[in-house]
């Protein structure tokens, strides 16, 4: 009985099979290393390769290391606080459904309070500024780790638990791509867990450490380095806040949980996605309130399209008869459900990428345009989207077949209109 829900063999090899991810394994780590330590150059040029390097034995720092095992422990604890309500994800293979706690934008807030009262008694944030090198290190450290244990629980993991996508049969692709599709210690879920709160917060409170030690610097924050931590905020906020939209994702719902979702959770997404603010700490920008109020309200036409769009989606998947989306035009499938072809959906494929990739450069922005390296997110994010987009083409394909050909017809704009 069970046999019919054991996931098939990956046939289809994405990241160019085994190879292409034995380099992206080595490749993620030395470009985060490559940007953080282009960085702090006076420099700070792209074009000076290889930056100096430090003595290896700098990186490490049993210190750093522990502090960060702390705050993913202060995550986890947070995580299993009952907190917040409990919701039940997509039906799996096997016809079952997990159950998972609400409660991402409840921990943000206690971790806010716990930050807070540190500050209020003496705690120096800005030594994150001081010590990032050695916490990147800690957090690569960590995520091998965690890669590896996942691999190893997964090859003993009912067949019905793997992952579509990294059921190849080839460890090294495995091991990146995730062979267990939901892994969970208990009722601890390690990749829901990973998704959005020791990354996610990590790189609001790294924001908030390169903002401390500006301070340290000149007595004041800049104008720019307001706006960067403001807007950025704003999206980690925003994901928490709609923490139940991530159960109907990609991440969740086809990848497994290997080393590419763990290195971007717990390294790249910390340690990147702060770049402009830790940009700002030694390369000082200088805004005109014109420029500012400009780069304000593109950030506002990013979010607005990016929270419209996914809101617009939820809506319509969680009930199509609600009030906001009766009026929207749609296209039936065979499997039941019914494609969205009007609102923001009839404009572009995938709105809310176009929505991003706008909030993107409005981050990088407020550092001026004498650099390359602060805009690095800006066209990693939108060769990222590119990527994204093309799997969910794939996948929607296989899945929906002519209706989403007609879709296809009817919505010829993938993310850029008139563009792409």
């Amino acid at each position: 009985m069970m046999d019919r829900y054991k996931i098939p063999r990956t046939k289809e090899l994405e990241f160019g099979g085994p190879l292409g991810a034995m380099i992206l394994i080595f490749l993620m780590p030395a470009t985060v290393f490559y940007l953080l330590l282009t960085c702090r150059t006076e420099q700070a040029s792209v074009l000076n390769f290889p930056p100096p390097l430090p003595p290896l034995s700098t990186l490490w720092s049993p210190h750093t290391f522990l502090l960060l095992l702390a705050w993913v422990g202060l995550q986890a604890a947070l995580y299993m606080l009952p907190m917040g309500k409990v919701t039940e994800g997509i039906v799996l293979r096997d016809k079952s459904r997990l159950q998972y706690r609400i409660n991402a934008f409840h921990a943000m807030g206690v971790t806010a309070l716990v930050v807070g009262a540190g500050l209020a008694a003496g705690l120096r944030l800005s030594y994150i500024y001081d010590h990032f090198l050695q916490f990147a290190f800690s957090a690569l450290l960590l995520a091998f780790g965690l890669s590896f244990l996942l691999y190893f629980k997964s090859l003993f993991a009912p067949e019905t638990t793997l992952a579509p996508g990294g059921n190849s049969g080839n460890p090294i692709y495995d091991f990146f791509m995730g062979h267990e599709l939901n892994p969970r210690i208990g009722s601890f879920d390690l990749k829901y867990f990973c998704e959005l709160r020791p990354g996610l917060l990590g790189w609001a409170l790294v924001n908030m450490a390169m903002l401390m030690k500006e301070t340290e610097l000149r007595g004041s924050p800049s104008l720019a380095m307001l706006l960067v931590n403001a807007f950025q905020l704003l999206y980690v906020v925003d994901a928490l806040w709609n923490e139940e939209a991530i159960l109907t994702t990609m991440d969740i719902v086809h990848d497994g949980f290997g080393f590419m979702l763990v290195f971007g959770d717990l390294a790249w997404v910390p340690f990147t996605y702060s770049l402009q603010a830790y940009f700002l700490v030694n390369h000082p920008q200088k805004l005109s309130l014109t420029m500012a109020v400009g780069i304000l309200l593109l950030n506002g036409l990013g979010y607005c399209i990016f929270r419209s769009a996914n809101s617009q989606k939820n809506t319509f998947r969680r009930n199509p008869n609600d009030p906001r989306v009766t009026g929207l035009k749609t296209i039936p499938t065979a499997t039941g459900r019914r494609l969205l072809v009007s609102g923001w959906w009839g404009f572009v494929r995938h709105p809310n990428y176009l929505g991003d990739i706008i909030m993107a450069l409005a981050w990088s922005l407020p550092c001026g345009l004498t650099h390359v390296l602060p805009y690095f997110y800006v066209f990693y994010f939108t060769m990222l989207l590119i990527h994204r987009e093309a799997r969910d083409e794939h996948q929607c394909l296989r899945k929906y077949g002519l209706a989403w050909q007609e879709y296809c017809r009817r919505v010829p704009y993938r993310i850029f209109p008139y563009l792409y």
